[in-house]
């Protein structure tokens, strides 16, 4: 963002305004690195890819993701030419993939199991993609310690692959992904061999190195914290479609579907018919919950419509004491704890048997939780805390 002073009018001093620099998805004028159009992939009967379509700008760290069979690993292995579509095109920095082998793309990818030679040491294994392509030794030389300073490696150059760490070893990978500058940098679950402290180390470390480098990474994955942490942007996918594209707070607070809702962390809901349709807010008289729920900023929705209210579990409040507003609010029973240590997890059961899950900070030390078993408890929300779900 920079500070702009605008020209004064008539001798009067005008403030300064602060621009904010658009990002390159919010640009109309802002061409797509790579465009996929209508691209579909059956195999035999089954459609693994159906009619996706999306756009991925320069410099970003793209996310596909979805659970196992959503058809992301098979729509990067067509980005890569690996896989040909059975319908649509791919163009990568304006120009057609469709005729154009793998061997011949400005793409590089890197694999889950990261397919490192054993018998090679570390720069010679980030090395092997240079001396295919036959560029000379100085050139490689330089190209190699650059790879390997950026991946903070340099002083394991000479170790093979079964002398380093998991962690390691996947540097060695992206390193020799990197060291041939690709337009484009594929990664398959890059982070799935790790162990959950060292992936979450690695997921920093990563994104850190493509900021450094500026490639455009487009990263498959199912691990929703790993594609909310490292992501510009996230394609949620599911059976075969593309349910929702956005940035990782548009996707969590702002879910299009019941779908997007519940694959992207906890969520509570709460199923209902709209009883009133204001300017600023709609009204939901709930089925279950016995309450009327307020939604503020939730557009139009015809009164009558059958929706789903999400309401994300931390954004809900625990307390023994009613509130003093009816609506928004539930009451029920504590039916199970889980101290997380940071936080702790409330199950609470309501008069119909349906359960709400609550997630409290503990913002302070303590033996023993102000709330347990078996109290009976309030829980409330915010208007704003809501979101309307019509399918």
């Amino acid at each position: 963002m920079t500070d702009t002073a605008l020209p004064a009018a008539s001798g009067a001093v005008q403030p300064n305004r602060r621009q904010t620099k658009l990002e390159p998805w919010q640009d109309p004028g802002e061409a797509p690195y790579v465009r996929i159009e209508g691209v579909s992939k059956t195999f035999g009967a089954f459609t693994a890819v159906d009619d996706v379509s999306l756009s991925i700008y320069r410099g970003e760290l793209f996310s596909l993701l979805g659970g196992s069979g959503c058809g992301k690993t098979t729509l990067l292995r067509m980005l890569a030419g690996f896989e040909q579509p059975t319908a649509g095109h791919i163009y990568i920095d304006g120009v057609d993939m469709s005729e154009i082998p793998p061997y011949e793309r400005p793409v590089n990818m890197m694999f889950q199991s990261y397919a490192l030679f054993p018998h090679m040491t570390v720069e010679q294994n980030v090395a092997f993609g240079l001396h295919q392509d036959r560029v000379p030794g100085a050139e490689i030389r330089h190209r190699v310690t650059e790879a390997l300073e950026l991946v903070k490696l340099a002083p394991q150059r000479k170790r093979k692959p079964h002398q380093l760490s998991g962690g390691q070893r996947q540097r060695v990978a992206l390193a020799r992904s990197l060291v041939k500058r690709p337009k484009l940098l594929l990664l398959d679950e890059p982070l799935a061999a790790l162990d959950r402290k060292l992936r979450e180390e690695t997921q920093f470390e990563l994104v850190n190195i493509q900021e450094q480098v500026g490639i455009t990474f487009v990263m498959v994955t199912h691990d929703q914290e790993e594609a909310m942490t490292m992501s510009s942007r996230i394609a949620v996918m599911d059976a075969g479609w593309i349910v929702q594209v956005g940035t990782p707070a548009e996707i969590y607070e702002y879910p299009q579907s019941r779908f997007v809702a519940e694959f992207i962390g906890q969520v509570n809901l709460f199923g209902g018919r709209v009883v009133e349709d204001a300017a600023d807010h709609v009204v939901v008289a709930a089925d279950a919950a016995g309450t009327e729920i307020e939604v503020s900023h939730a557009g139009s929705v015809p009164i009558g419509t059958r929706v789903h209210v999400a309401v994300r579990p931390e954004k809900m409040a625990i307390a023994k004491d009613p509130p003093a507003d009816p609506r928004n609010a539930v009451q029920g029973t504590v039916d199970e704890i889980a101290y997380l240590g940071n936080a702790s997890i409330y199950l609470i059961r309501l008069a119909d048997g349906s359960m709400v899950r609550v997630t409290a900070p503990n913002v302070t030390r303590m033996t023993e939780l102000p709330i347990t078993w078996e109290d009976a408890v309030h829980v409330t929300w915010p208007a704003f805390a809501g979101v309307i779900l019509q399918t």
